[in-house]
Protein backbone atom coordinates (compact mmCIF):
# COMPACT_ATOMS: atom_id res chain seq x y z
CA UNK A 1 0.00 0.00 0.00
CA UNK A 2 3.10 2.19 0.99
CA UNK A 3 4.38 1.58 -2.36
CA UNK A 4 1.39 2.58 -4.11
CA UNK A 5 0.85 5.58 -2.37
CA UNK A 6 4.34 6.81 -3.00
CA UNK A 7 4.19 5.86 -6.72
CA UNK A 8 0.94 7.82 -7.31
CA UNK A 9 2.49 10.74 -5.45
CA UNK A 10 0.61 10.70 -2.13
CA UNK A 11 3.11 10.35 0.25
CA UNK A 12 6.89 10.47 0.15
CA UNK A 13 8.52 6.89 0.89
CA UNK A 14 11.99 6.70 2.29
CA UNK A 15 13.84 3.04 3.93
CA UNK A 16 16.32 3.67 7.00
CA UNK A 17 18.62 0.94 7.95
CA UNK A 18 22.31 0.53 9.65
CA UNK A 19 24.74 -0.80 8.26
CA UNK A 20 28.49 -1.26 9.85
CA UNK A 21 31.94 -1.49 7.11
CA UNK A 22 35.02 -3.08 8.94
CA UNK A 23 38.47 -2.09 7.89
CA UNK A 24 38.48 -5.46 6.11
CA UNK A 25 36.19 -5.98 3.97
CA UNK A 26 35.38 -10.18 2.91
CA UNK A 27 36.96 -11.17 -0.19
CA UNK A 28 33.67 -12.52 -2.34
CA UNK A 29 35.18 -13.61 -5.52
CA UNK A 30 38.68 -13.40 -6.70
CA UNK A 31 41.59 -14.72 -9.77
CA UNK A 32 44.78 -15.77 -8.71
CA UNK A 33 47.16 -17.20 -11.09
CA UNK A 34 47.21 -21.31 -11.05
CA UNK A 35 48.89 -22.53 -8.15
CA UNK A 36 48.75 -19.64 -5.80
CA UNK A 37 46.52 -18.49 -3.23
CA UNK A 38 44.55 -15.00 -2.82
CA UNK A 39 46.06 -13.38 -0.28
CA UNK A 40 44.83 -9.83 1.29
CA UNK A 41 46.70 -7.79 3.55
CA UNK A 42 45.42 -7.95 7.13
CA UNK A 43 45.91 -4.75 9.24
CA UNK A 44 47.68 -5.26 12.46
CA UNK A 45 45.14 -3.52 14.50
CA UNK A 46 41.66 -4.68 13.69
CA UNK A 47 39.81 -1.33 14.45
CA UNK A 48 36.57 0.04 15.09
CA UNK A 49 33.85 -0.39 12.68
CA UNK A 50 32.27 2.52 10.58
CA UNK A 51 28.03 3.17 10.77
CA UNK A 52 26.19 4.22 8.35
CA UNK A 53 22.32 5.33 8.80
CA UNK A 54 21.17 5.58 5.67
CA UNK A 55 17.75 6.68 4.23
CA UNK A 56 17.21 5.60 0.78
CA UNK A 57 14.44 7.23 -1.76
CA UNK A 58 14.63 4.65 -4.51
CA UNK A 59 16.26 6.29 -7.75
CA UNK A 60 15.80 9.67 -6.14
CA UNK A 61 17.18 10.26 -2.90
CA UNK A 62 20.33 8.86 -1.04
CA UNK A 63 20.84 10.54 2.94
CA UNK A 64 22.95 9.31 5.27
CA UNK A 65 25.11 10.45 8.65
CA UNK A 66 28.55 8.15 9.79
CA UNK A 67 29.74 7.42 13.14
CA UNK A 68 32.47 5.48 14.22
CA UNK A 69 30.84 2.53 16.49
CA UNK A 70 27.60 2.33 16.84
CA UNK A 71 24.03 4.41 16.51
CA UNK A 72 22.56 5.16 19.71
CA UNK A 73 19.50 6.29 20.71
CA UNK A 74 21.09 10.01 20.64
CA UNK A 75 22.78 9.69 17.48
CA UNK A 76 19.59 8.51 15.81
CA UNK A 77 17.39 11.40 17.22
CA UNK A 78 19.74 13.77 15.57
CA UNK A 79 19.55 12.62 12.20
CA UNK A 80 15.74 12.00 12.57
CA UNK A 81 15.74 15.57 13.68
CA UNK A 82 17.13 16.35 10.23
CA UNK A 83 14.40 14.18 9.06
CA UNK A 84 12.00 15.67 10.25
CA UNK A 85 12.90 19.25 9.45
CA UNK A 86 13.02 17.84 6.22
CA UNK A 87 9.15 16.54 6.09
CA UNK A 88 7.97 19.41 7.24
CA UNK A 89 9.46 21.74 4.60
CA UNK A 90 8.50 18.72 1.92
CA UNK A 91 5.28 18.77 3.39
CA UNK A 92 4.68 22.75 3.27
CA UNK A 93 5.93 22.65 -0.85
CA UNK A 94 3.91 19.36 -1.61
CA UNK A 95 1.23 18.69 0.48
CA UNK A 96 3.10 15.29 0.57
CA UNK A 97 3.85 13.36 3.74
CA UNK A 98 6.94 11.60 4.64
CA UNK A 99 6.80 7.74 5.64
CA UNK A 100 9.90 6.30 6.54
CA UNK A 101 9.93 2.25 6.58
CA UNK A 102 12.65 0.89 9.05
CA UNK A 103 13.06 -2.71 11.68
CA UNK A 104 12.43 -2.68 15.33
CA UNK A 105 15.94 -1.72 16.37
CA UNK A 106 15.81 -0.53 20.14
CA UNK A 107 17.29 2.92 19.09
CA UNK A 108 14.11 2.80 16.37
CA UNK A 109 11.80 2.06 19.88
CA UNK A 110 13.08 3.40 22.71
CA UNK A 111 11.37 5.30 25.15
CA UNK A 112 13.31 8.44 24.54
CA UNK A 113 12.22 7.86 20.62
CA UNK A 114 8.87 7.24 21.58
CA UNK A 115 8.81 11.17 23.12
CA UNK A 116 9.04 12.45 19.56
CA UNK A 117 6.66 10.50 17.52
CA UNK A 118 4.21 13.23 17.99
CA UNK A 119 6.44 15.99 17.51
CA UNK A 120 7.14 14.31 14.08
CA UNK A 121 4.10 13.22 13.34
CA UNK A 122 3.11 17.06 13.67
CA UNK A 123 5.71 18.19 11.44
CA UNK A 124 4.45 15.39 8.61
CA UNK A 125 7.08 12.50 9.54
CA UNK A 126 5.31 9.09 9.66
CA UNK A 127 7.24 6.31 11.13
CA UNK A 128 6.48 2.52 9.38
CA UNK A 129 7.89 -0.77 11.60
CA UNK A 130 8.85 -3.43 9.40
CA UNK A 131 7.66 -7.00 10.73
CA UNK A 132 10.35 -8.31 12.79
CA UNK A 133 13.61 -10.55 10.54
CA UNK A 134 12.12 -9.39 7.36
CA UNK A 135 15.06 -7.66 5.72
CA UNK A 136 13.67 -8.50 1.91
CA UNK A 137 11.03 -6.09 2.76
CA UNK A 138 13.86 -2.94 3.14
CA UNK A 139 14.79 -1.36 -0.06
CA UNK A 140 17.81 -0.03 1.45
CA UNK A 141 19.41 -3.37 1.78
CA UNK A 142 20.26 -3.62 -1.67
CA UNK A 143 22.23 -0.06 -1.58
CA UNK A 144 23.91 -2.10 1.26
CA UNK A 145 24.66 -4.66 -0.48
CA UNK A 146 25.96 -2.95 -4.00
CA UNK A 147 28.33 -1.07 -1.57
CA UNK A 148 29.82 -4.10 0.39
CA UNK A 149 30.35 -6.31 -2.71
CA UNK A 150 30.78 -4.11 -5.43
CA UNK A 151 32.53 -0.71 -4.34
CA UNK A 152 34.38 -2.17 -0.73
CA UNK A 153 35.31 -6.10 -1.97
CA UNK A 154 38.31 -6.70 -1.15
CA UNK A 155 39.71 -3.85 0.36
CA UNK A 156 41.88 -3.12 3.30
CA UNK A 157 41.95 0.04 4.93
CA UNK A 158 44.98 1.24 7.20
CA UNK A 159 42.36 3.22 9.54
CA UNK A 160 38.77 4.11 10.39
CA UNK A 161 39.65 7.59 8.64
CA UNK A 162 40.81 5.79 5.22
CA UNK A 163 37.34 3.72 5.45
CA UNK A 164 34.87 6.55 5.82
CA UNK A 165 36.35 8.31 2.75
CA UNK A 166 36.00 5.68 0.74
CA UNK A 167 32.71 5.28 2.08
CA UNK A 168 31.91 8.94 1.37
CA UNK A 169 33.63 8.59 -2.32
CA UNK A 170 31.53 5.43 -3.03
CA UNK A 171 27.84 6.80 -1.59
CA UNK A 172 29.00 9.57 -4.01
CA UNK A 173 30.09 7.56 -6.78
CA UNK A 174 26.94 5.24 -6.93
CA UNK A 175 24.64 8.39 -6.57
CA UNK A 176 26.07 9.64 -9.67
CA UNK A 177 26.02 7.07 -11.84
CA UNK A 178 22.45 5.99 -10.79
CA UNK A 179 21.62 9.59 -11.10
CA UNK A 180 19.85 10.67 -7.70
CA UNK A 181 20.79 13.14 -4.97
CA UNK A 182 23.13 12.16 -2.01
CA UNK A 183 23.15 14.05 1.04
CA UNK A 184 25.25 13.28 4.13
CA UNK A 185 24.47 14.37 7.63
CA UNK A 186 27.46 16.00 9.75
CA UNK A 187 27.03 14.89 13.33
CA UNK A 188 29.54 17.75 14.25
Amino acid sequence: MLKLWATSGVVCLKYLDESGFARTSSLTYSYSRRGEQKRIRQPRKRGRRISVLGLWQPQQHFEYGMVVGSFNSERYLKLMEWQATKAAQHLAQTGQFTVIVQDNASTHRSRLTQHHWDQWQQQGLYLFFLPPYSPQMNRIEDEWLHLKRGELSSRVFEDEYDLAMALITSIESRGQRGSYLVERFKFN
